[in-house]
């Protein structure tokens, strides 16, 4: 992938960015041998620290991702309780719902504590339950940007993600509403979901971008080179799915550490996660306090380097 961009521009951009640089052949700066990652935090953007565990809000609405949980109550308090434990990357999305997972964490946490990141998206549709739709309009996202707004009760959205890449739509004009919402102070930061890393290194001649939320997990790892153009250039990468999503993990392997550690799978693939990479973002959703307790423990979670390496074989 290096050759995406000139020697010299890769230069540039790592030397402002405190990215990784190569010399001589050997690498210098952020880059980690993989499953050596120890760091607690990340400055997403290079100024907001956060946990690396986070939170993802996709799961406490209805069956779906469509209208309201059957126990809001229990949604607020799983919210609650992740802030609780120390979570301070909250990630959501206007499509969640639509909209009933900003509206639930605006009436569990505003006003927010101060640190709290809440990371939202828009640029997908939804017709219906099940049913996802792209649309990066400019006209669409501008007005998407403004609801999410007033639904999370904000005066600008520390991370906006550009949920997917509307085929239909130059990606210029997508990125350019996002830029123009961000000059006028209603964004801090853009992301995006889904991406290549030749996609990521094309936006980023539109507009910075600080972050990438794409499918990952230890049995899936299809965008392992975005994952490896993010390290090297310190953006942060959030895995969607980082415990397998509907489908789940398998693997001999992973019940084999889990026992070890008197732990379940779940946890062991967040603690692989947070050690694959010091960009690794996991942001796991429930809609159960007994799950996320157990969830937020992978920070704890110590793998050895054999074992590592046998869930990453």
């Amino acid at each position: 992938m290096d050759n995406l961009i000139t020697r010299r521009r890769f230069l540039e951009v790592s030397m402002a960015t405190g990215a990784t640089v190569f010399v001589g052949g050997k690498i210098l700066g952020s880059t980690s041998t993989p499953g050596t990652a120890t760091n607690p935090t990340f400055k997403i953007g290079g100024d907001l620290e956060v946990s690396r565990l986070g939170f993802g809000a996709m799961r406490i609405t209805g069956e779906g991702i469509w209208g309201w949980p059957p126990d809001r109550a229990n949604a607020v308090k799983v919210l609650k309780r992740a802030v609780d434990l120390g979570v301070n990357l909250i990630d959501t999305a206007d499509a969640y719902g639509p909209e009933t997972s900003e509206l639930l964490i605006a009436e569990a946490l505003h006003p927010y504590p101060k640190g709290l990141v809440i990371a939202t998206k828009g640029g997908l549709s939804r017709p219906g339950p099940g049913q996802w739709v792209p649309n990066g309009r400019p006209e669409h996202l501008k007005e998407a940007v403004d609801n999410s707004l007033k639904r999370l009760k904000l005066d600008r959205i520390d991370l906006y993600q550009l949920h997917r890449i509307d085929p239909k739509v130059p990606a210029e004009d997508s990125l350019g509403a996002l830029k123009e919402a961000q000059q006028a102070g209603k964004i801090r930061h853009i992301g995006l979901s889904e991406v290549s890393a030749e996609q990521i290194d094309q936006a980023r001649k539109i507009v910075p971008i600080v972050s990438i939320q794409n499918r990952y997990n230890f049995d899936d790892r299809k965008w392992e080179s975005a994952l490896d153009y993010c390290e090297k250039q310190s953006v942060g990468f959030l895995p969607w799915a980082p415990v397998g999503g509907n489908h789940g993990l398998g693997g001999g392997a992973a019940e084999t550490v889990a026992k070890a550690h008197n732990a379940d799978v779940y946890r062991v693939a967040l603690a692989w996660l947070l050690q694959r990479s010091p960009v690794m973002l996991p942001i796991p959703g429930t809609q159960n306090i007994q799950h996320l307790e157990d969830n937020c423990a992978a920070a704890k979670l110590k793998l050895t380097e054999e074992e590592w390496k046998s869930l990453a074989a």
